[in-house]
């Protein structure tokens, strides 16, 4: 194959030829791309006009260049909604054709911290119930879960027979979840969390803090998700004030 010359930046051309190699199939997901002497030699590009239309795909997600070792395709996310729409995570992944699953691996009750006593407040806590889950979809880990429960509103001891806190809430103490306050930040490495959902060390997550309320503003729920980013992807519709 070989760039046509044509009005625009040769790297704008590069991008959407490697773009198309992708959508129809020449390089699947996860696949290592050729070398860049090779890629560019194919394409008929310099390999500085290269690695710039690499960089632009490597910053929407397309592909990721791991330093020594090449440049690989990026699995499509499985799921891609508003952020602004609240679903549990089992809804994001049963909404994407795939089975949710659960891996239980902690459910303890814990003192709660003055952090804590803040996000329920008003409600006075002083014991929540801690759950720490893997979410999978058809059986890949994809969801690294922290939950805290004010310790009265669900029996921690039956947790690991609902996949979804969401209707744990529902059916124990009648708490319908209607919105959530979000907070998104990056993550990069951390050991434990790196090792659980399978990821590669320059892979980067997706955390959402978030502390979710009843109709009536009554806080039952606060959840550090941390999502694979090449499996979720959230966006956010801004309106102009």
């Amino acid at each position: 194959m070989s760039i046509k010359t044509d009005s625009r930046h040769l790297y704008l051309q590069v991008i959407d030829e490697i773009t198309r190699d992708i959508e129809n199939g020449r390089y699947s997901e996860m696949e290592k791309l050729p070398s860049e002497y090779q890629l560019s030699k194919q394409l008929g590009v310099s390999r500085a006009t290269l690695r710039e239309a690499l960089r632009i795909l490597e910053e929407d997600n397309v592909v990721k260049r791991r330093h020594g070792v090449g440049t690989f395709v990026n699995a499509k996310p499985i799921f891609s909604s508003g952020i602004e729409e609240l679903k549990s995570v089992t809804q994001m992944i049963e909404h994407s054709g795939k089975t949710a699953g659960s891996q239980y691996l902690s459910a303890e009750l814990i003192e709660a911290t003055e952090e804590d006593r803040t996000r329920f407040s008003p409600k006075k806590i002083d014991t929540l119930a801690k759950i720490e889950r893997v979410r999978t979809a058809d059986n890949k880990p994809v969801v690294f879960c922290i939950d805290k429960v004010p310790a009265d509103l669900i029996p921690i001891e039956h947790v690991h027979e609902n996949a979804s806190i969401f209707r744990l809430l529902e059916e124990n103490a009648n708490k319908r979840i209607s919105y959530a306050v979000t907070y998104i930040e990056p993550i990069s490495y951390h050991e434990r969390i790196y090792s659980i959902l399978d990821c590669v060390p320059d892979q980067s997550l997706l955390l959402l803090k978030q502390v979710h309320y009843t109709s009536n503003d009554e806080a039952v729920l606060y959840s550090s998700n941390y999502f694979r980013s090449d499996v979720f992807s959230f966006h956010v519709l801004r309106k102009r004030v």
